[in-house]
């Protein structure tokens, strides 16, 4: 059950992100515009996003309502699918100028995840927060972006702070990524005792992989070969990074594991 609650986040927001309450549009707002708007859209439950009924129905709530973010933002999920980046980045526009609050992360994990706009996407993490609203769940992927950007140290203290906090709960890969940056930053101690952490929570290949490197640059090249071979392991049995539509920071291949075997065995690692 933890690993499938965890699973969940590695959903894109799309599936998850719900539908407006429009009785609250009517009663509590008492905006009879966007309850219509909210009203038409509810038309487009149990329809294929790529359907072109689907569409005209947010067309049409968008008619009623042109300031309706909620339209805007789930007409966009087809066109990210599709490729059409251009689209979805004017629609995804428009949600985050009616609704900031609702779509501000969305579309800086959208940034950070498809399009690799580190710059991007830190800009819609750092406007969100300077809205007053809570920015926890972004942690991570903020620190991946400073990381891609070149700016380790800084990814690191991102992430140290937030992953000691006594409410923090790790996600799938998070272990995994600090154990990286502190490999790359030539911190092996540091980066053993987080894949070591990462094995406790989720094992994986990559953590075995990552955890083989950081023993071969102590110069222990035993623990260096019996890694790699665990990470062969898990990755034909499938125990790797995933996520939809795109590959994770910091994944790898069954060739970059058979690669690095190939050196431990001949000794020229």
């Amino acid at each position: 059950m933890k690993i499938l609650i965890r699973l969940l986040f590695l959903l894109p927001f799309t599936s998850v992100y719900s539908q407006p309450n429009c009785e609250a549009f009517r009663y509590y707002y008492k905006d009879t515009i966007k309850y219509e708007a909210c009203k038409k859209a509810e038309e487009i439950n149990g329809l294929y996003q790529f359907s072109k009924e689907y569409q005209q129905i947010l067309d049409e709530s968008i008619k009623i309502d042109s300031t309706f973010a909620y339209a805007y933002r789930k007409k966009s999920v087809a066109y990210l699918k599709s490729g059409d980046f251009i689209t979805w980045k004017k629609l995804m526009d428009n949600a985050v100028k009616y609704n900031p609050q609702d779509n501000l992360d969305y579309r800086g994990l959208m940034r950070y995840r498809c399009f690799r706009d580190y710059r991007g996407a830190i800009e819609d993490f750092e406007k969100l927060k300077e809205l007053g609203f809570r920015t926890d769940h972004l942690g991570l992927a903020k620190a991946l972006c400073y990381k891609m950007l070149g700016e380790r140290e800084k990814a690191i203290e991102i992430l140290e702070p937030h992953m000691k906090e006594e409410d923090f709960q790790a996600g799938l890969y998070d272990y995994l990524h600090l154990g990286v940056l502190y490999l790359e930053q030539k911190e092996y101690e540091k980066a053993i005792e987080s894949f070591k952490s990462q094995s406790e929570e989720n094992e994986l290949a990559e953590n075995q992989y990552y955890l083989a490197l950081a023993y071969k640059a102590l110069e222990q090249l035993t623990a260096y070969k019996n890694h790699l071979e665990q990470a062969k392991k898990l990755y034909i049995e499938e125990r790797r990074m995933f996520q939809m539509y795109i590959d994770p920071i910091d994944k790898i291949y069954l060739q970059d594991i058979e690669a690095e075997l190939k050196k431990a065995l001949h000794g020229s690692g």
